[in-house]
């Protein structure tokens, strides 16, 4: 049976540096506030008009380069993303068009921080029956267009950014690398602790007593108890997979939500900082591009090398979460 191997890493972010200060405008918070809550410093904002679409073709781009592969090679598209350019069709298929493929099969998914790592065990499937030998997996995310900007939005509108990650996944006969295993869990109970409650067809009327709307809601505490909790069942999970003790992986990377979310999944595993790759404070939470931006970087940084061993884990609006164990 073949293994998926992550083969080439891509990412995208936005030139446009947005610092804490310059929240400031819109918001009653300080640098302080934010990085001493969050561990955020900055993020990236996309200069309009811009697309989800195009941020991941540009890190689909480079994430191809760096696998040697050319996008005919490409078996399947994996889109995650919170933000699609439309409400339908999905980016898959505008990324497909970009790309200048005909009609290679494109696949939206909507686990929102949890992308990646579902999107990951998608291609692993695919791969591993043999139905696909390479695929485009791509989280991309536009935030910033859609924050609320309003002193109710405060919580929630400092913490998010715009980027893009994708990675190539390819079949491979060897055994000493690629992904060993997948975990995926879920819980709708807890769909409205961390929700964008419009546009809806579960009605014809917008702004209904009691609902949201269009801006995006979060119950912080709540959330932040359950990441913490579900991310350590998570990790646990794909370490009793493979029979690793915590300390002998190399590197964990997590979906930068909240560094103090990993601090405390750190502290859950008796374990350093040292052996998790943060890069909340340049690019605050791009949900489903978080985890390949992470990989990207910790790749070009000499943090990540061939050979070792790894394990990715997120968790999200849904409640999704989950994790994956590898051999890099």
């Amino acid at each position: 049976m073949p293994r998926a191997v992550i083969q080439g890493v891509g990412m995208y972010v936005p030139p446009r540096v947005v610092t804490n200060e310059d929240l400031k405008a819109f918001y009653d918070t300080s640098d302080e506030w934010i990085y001493s809550r969050s561990g955020i410093k900055e993020r990236r904002w996309v200069e309009e008009p811009a697309s989800t679409a195009e941020l991941g073709y540009f890190a689909a781009q480079e994430a191809l380069a760096r696998a040697g592969k050319r996008p005919e090679d490409i078996d399947l598209i994996v889109f995650a993303t919170l933000s699609p350019d439309m409400y339908f069709p999905g980016c898959g298929v505008l990324l497909q068009h970009r790309l200048g493929l005909e009609t290679t099969p494109a696949l939206d998914i909507r686990q929102q921080c949890s992308g990646f790592v579902y999107g990951l065990s998608i291609a692993q499937q695919y791969i591993e029956t043999g139905r696909y030998r390479t695929v485009l997996l791509v989280g991309a995310e536009i935030q910033s267009t859609w924050i609320d900007y309003s002193p109710e939005g405060r919580t929630v509108g400092v913490l998010f950014g715009d980027g893009a990650g994708a990675v190539v996944v390819e079949a491979t006969e060897e055994l000493d690398r690629g992904v060993l295993s997948t975990h995926l869990f879920s819980q709708g109970a807890y769909a409205r602790e961390l929700c964008v409650a419009e546009p809806s067809s579960a009605t014809r009327r917008h702004e209904l007593p009691g609902s949201y709307g269009m801006r995006p809601y979060m119950n912080g505490k709540e959330v932040f108890r359950h990441a913490v909790q579900r991310m350590g069942q998570a990790i646990q999970a794909a370490l009793s997979a493979q029979g690793w003790n915590p300390e002998e992986v190399d590197l964990y990377v997590l979906h930068q939500a909240n560094v103090r979310i990993v601090e405390a999944v750190a502290e859950f595993f008796g374990l350093p900082m040292a052996k998790f790759f943060n890069n909340i404070h340049k690019y605050g939470n791009t949900t489903s591009a978080s985890i390949p931006i992470c990989l990207y970087e910790a790749q070009a940084e000499g943090k990540l090398k061939r050979g070792d061993k790894v394990i990715l884990a997120a968790f999200g609006s849904g409640f999704t979460w989950g994790s994956a164990a590898l051999i890099w």
